[in-house]
């Protein structure tokens, strides 16, 4: 199959009118409670806020890395459906608008923004060169930009690459990759410190970015995942994918499981053998109190669950399968950043519908976002070079 034979007989097809319906009454159901929580406890709604800012980060700038990653390594598999996860890297711009709020909660939210607080504790005065609000907020601004224009500038050559079939796009798109990858890296390692790590900043791992990221690609993963099956189901990508494709979805996000699995445990582990009170308060907070249940809970939700359920070859690729697996890690994922979150404030286990309100914003946004820009684009990257090679993937 050549690419101008493809091009002529790819239609490009709009998703239905009731899925941008079904957005936006998610995403203002969302708003009311998030304005009727705001009058009730605003600081557990800021922490709320603060979970689902991290939770769309992981996916919008996880999606792009898989992006980067297709181009770096010269994969073929993934290129008639990379046009997924550049939809939901088209979330990162839309991160400011949860980022925005927090930055009026910060006195709520981190315990290092208090002067006296720093003033009376030698380690906050130690660290306060770093864990500054002027310079919290500039990291912030500086990840946010990088993300974005490299975001824009490897989707506009994606995109333009479909009208003029130039193969010169891929290459510049290679080497925006090899800029990006370590960048990536750095960026969401430090990201992960001051959002997370520094909720409790007498707490440290050297573990935590890696940990952060290792969650970041599973919900990249079972956001692409779930999308492509659900597209695939109604016909969008009919014809163009077969099960190689869907082994190679399954495969990805059950390695990521068990390196999720395995830097968990490894920070665990660290913390027990070397017995340090600096390290060892934070994970006893959360096996105490009704903590403990969550701990336990994440071990079968986010490792034991998804590795069975996609241990076997028949199961990565089987898209029903998939798809319930894939909803199942965002669900874990979500839980996972509830754990490292909450338990810095809230010493005692407590569930409250003050928490639906941002996860709601935070669904309906995704969807608008997506389709908005689903029905903009090509799904299909036609002009790439390397399409007949991945529409013709055997393993």
């Amino acid at each position: 199959m050549s690419h101008e034979k493809f091009t002529v007989n790819y239609e490009k097809r709009t998703l239905p009118k009731s899925v941008i319906r079904y957005g936006w009454i998610i995403l203002v159901l969302g708003l009311i409670v998030i304005v009727a929580a705001s009058m009730i406890d605003q600081t557990r709604n800021a922490y709320s806020n603060l979970i689902m800012f991290i939770f769309l980060a992981s996916i919008g700038v996880g999606s792009l890395f898989l992006v980067t990653l297709e181009y770096i390594a010269g994969a073929v598999w993934s290129t008639p459906i990379r046009r997924v996860s550049e939809f939901f890297a088209f979330s990162i711009p839309f991160l400011v608008i949860f980022a925005l709020p927090l930055f009026f909660d910060l006195h709520d939210l981190f315990h290092w923004t208090h002067s006296e607080a720093v003033e009376a504790d030698k380690i906050l005065k130690g660290k306060s060169p770093y864990l500054n609000e002027t310079f919290f907020v500039l990291r912030f601004a500086f990840f946010f930009i990088i993300w974005t224009a490299f975001y824009f500038f490897i989707t506009k050559n994606s995109e333009k690459q479909d009208k003029s079939k130039d193969q010169l796009l891929t290459k510049r798109n290679i080497r925006l990759s090899g800029i990006f990858i370590p960048v990536f890296a750095i960026t969401l390692s430090f990201f992960a410190i001051d959002w997370l790590m520094s909720l409790e900043p007498h707490w440290f791992s050297t573990i935590f970015g890696v940990y952060y990221f290792s969650g970041t690609m599973l919900a990249a993963l079972a956001a692409g995942t779930f999308a492509i099956i659900m597209l695939y189901e109604k016909g969008y990508f009919s014809g163009l994918l077969r099960p190689d494709h869907f082994y190679s979805m399954g495969a990805l996000m059950f390695v990521f499981v068990n390196f999720w699995a395995y830097i968990a445990f490894s920070q665990f582990l660290l913390i027990w053998y070397a017995n340090i009170p600096e390290e060892t308060f934070w994970m006893i907070s959360r096996w105490q109190n009704g903590w403990e249940f969550v701990s336990f809970g994440l071990i079968f939700i986010h490792f034991v669950v998804p590795y069975a359920g996609l241990l076997s070859q028949s199961s990565k690729m089987d898209p029903k399968r998939l798809k319930i697996m894939s909803v199942w890690i965002l669900f874990a994922h979500y839980l996972d950043i509830y754990w490292l979150v909450m338990p810095s404030h809230y010493n005692t286990f407590t569930f409250s519908w003050i928490e639906f309100g941002f996860p709601l914003v935070g669904i309906g946004l995704i969807i608008l976002v997506f389709s908005w820009k689903f029905n903009r684009t090509n799904l299909i990257p036609i002009g790439d070079p390397k399409l007949k090679r991945g529409l013709d993937f055997h393993l």
